[in-house]
């Protein structure tokens, strides 16, 4: 099968499964981050930039060989008042026909070649080569932006996920107290006002789950924007199981993380190219106060109509060619060289402070992680213990309140107490397992939930 015809109808296929990518499937973390790279039109735009350095690599690289080119003038002349006798000269060759129009061909092919030019195309080749480096980097840079950011959407699915369960039954206590609370109001046991209140925390109960099942509708959206994934159908992530484990697991160390990040993250390694590229740059530039020399060399031939030899032994006659060498020397060149230097050691300086930049935020970033990563743990822990003191206290609460030895204000106090715990362990729980993925992320590792 032709190439074309095969690339297109790989394309169509691909179209065709991003199409209907959601319709009822169910994604874990890894399947989205493959999707992801293999869909992200960001991600793509930067495949296409690479694809145009390396372009620019293969022409740097032809700007060493000879340029060749074939050229050929045909033209129509018109003496109306030529004189008998006169005899002219066409092409370097002697017409004695005396015809007012007249038909003149020439043709030759030419050849030149830089030979040096103080190493400026050898140089170039090593900056493109650079540049193609540094496109791929930038390349593997947004796919790991792509994968963090994708790992934050997750987890906080899961989140809110896990959230609406827990305001779902936190809704149908609500619903139980107020059930209780009538049972009460009959008996002559409880106010219209104080069932007027279970009924509005049964109302607020629903709003919090309404309001969660909003937030995790926004966030899959955003994930699917993500993905790339455009059709209307069901989207849904897998929900693996979280144990407590997770988040109480041993936090990788700062230092450590950070000198593995320096070694093989994208940004840094690209950062570095960039000084290397200056250093090439400032090489090309000094390269203008040195001489050029090249070579040129030619062969041609013509005719014409005024001669009465034939067209082929016209062709034979008149073939000449020739060979020479240029050798150019600058003198003054209105100070273009040394401004093209300057700029190339300001830009030397840029590059050296453009990375140490890099690896300060590069060292922000993990520290960021890292901080958030101890301070959601103990938060963890502390909500952990917290949750199992309300939720033994808003249950005894509760019977209580059955049995009419607690009142309406002391019930909700425990109830919201009890969800407030609830959501801070829920939430402390899933970003401590984010961030120790995050970390664990820029040490090498996959991102694993």
């Amino acid at each position: 099968m032709n190439r074309s015809i095969m690339l297109s109808v790989m394309a169509m296929l691909l179209c065709c499964v991003g199409a209907n990518a959601g319709n009822g499937k169910t994604w874990t973390l890894g399947e989205c981050i493959e999707y992801a790279i293999a869909n992200n039109i960001s991600l793509k735009k930067t495949q296409l930039s690479r694809m145009s350095a390396t372009e620019d690599r293969k022409q740097a690289s032809a700007a060493l060989l000879p340029s060749l080119s074939a050229s050929t003038n045909q033209s129509v002349g018109y003496r109306p008042w030529v004189n008998d006798g006169v005899s002219t000269v066409s092409n370097g060759t002697v017409a004695t026909s005396i015809n007012k129009s007249y038909y003149n061909g020439s043709y030759g092919i030419n050849a030149s070649w830089t030979v040096w030019n103080g190493n400026q195309n050898r140089n170039n080749i090593k900056l493109s080569r650079i540049t193609e480096k540094q496109a791929e980097l930038d390349s593997t840079a947004t796919a790991n932006n792509i994968q963090e950011q994708i790992a934050q959407l997750y987890v906080q699915i899961l989140y809110l996920k896990e959230m609406i369960g827990v305001a779902r039954h936190s809704h149908e206590t609500s619903l139980k107290n107020e059930e209780r609370g009538r049972e009460m109001m009959v008996a002559g046991k409880m106010s219209k006002a104080d069932l007027a209140q279970l009924t509005a925390q049964t109302a607020q109960d629903k709003y919090n789950m309404v309001e969660a099942e909003s937030n995790l509708a926004r966030y899959k959206l955003q994930l699917k924007q993500l993905l790339e994934i455009t059709d209307a159908g069901e989207f849904d992530i897998s929900t693996p199981a979280a144990p407590d484990e997770q988040a109480l697991a041993d936090i990788p160390a700062l230092g450590a993380v950070y000198e593995t990040a320096l070694a093989t993250r994208p940004e840094i390694e690209s950062g570095k190219l960039g000084i290397e590229g200056s250093k090439l740059n400032m090489a090309i530039a000094k390269a203008g106060k040195l001489p050029t020399v090249s070579l040129t060399g030619g062969v041609g031939t013509s005719t014409t109509s005024m001669n009465d030899k034939t067209w082929g032994t016209q062709i034979k006659t008149n073939f000449d060619a020739s060979v020479g060498a240029t050798v150019s020397v600058p003198i003054f060149d209105n100070r273009k060289t040394r401004t093209a230097i300057n700029k190339a050691r300001l830009q030397q300086e840029e590059s050296i402070l453009d990375l140490q930049d890099k690896q300060k935020q590069l060292y922000s970033t993990i520290e960021g992680y890292w901080l958030d990563a101890n301070t959601n743990q103990q938060k963890f822990r502390a909500a952990m213990a917290s949750t199992e003191s309300e939720q033994a206290s808003y249950d005894l609460l509760s019977e209580q309140f059955r049995l009419g030895l607690k009142n309406i204000v002391e019930l909700m106090t425990g109830k919201t107490n009890l969800l407030n715990a609830q959501q801070n362990r829920l939430q402390s729980k899933y970003m401590t397992i984010l961030d120790i993925q995050l970390l664990n992320f820029y040490r090498g590792e996959t991102m694993n939930i």
